[in-house]
């Protein structure tokens, strides 16, 4: 239970900074080498959160699979 509340926490306070917090499984584009990132919580700077879903989105996790 305090586990859960520390991460509501974290992201309340997270989403009252200069940065958007995006929640649900999204990836990037894989690299040459075809190594890409997974994540479930992504912390985005306001200034670029509208290329961000341009960037890393849900297709990506299915074009990596």
């Amino acid at each position: 239970m305090k586990k859960l509340m520390l991460l509501s926490l974290f992201l309340i306070l997270a989403n009252c900074s200069a940065h958007s917090v995006k929640v649900g499984k999204r990836c990037t584009t894989p690299t040459a080498d075809g190594s890409f990132e997974k994540s479930y919580v992504w912390i985005v700077d306001k200034t670029t959160v509208q290329n961000f879903d341009k960037k890393i989105n849900k297709e990506n996790c299915i074009k990596n699979s």
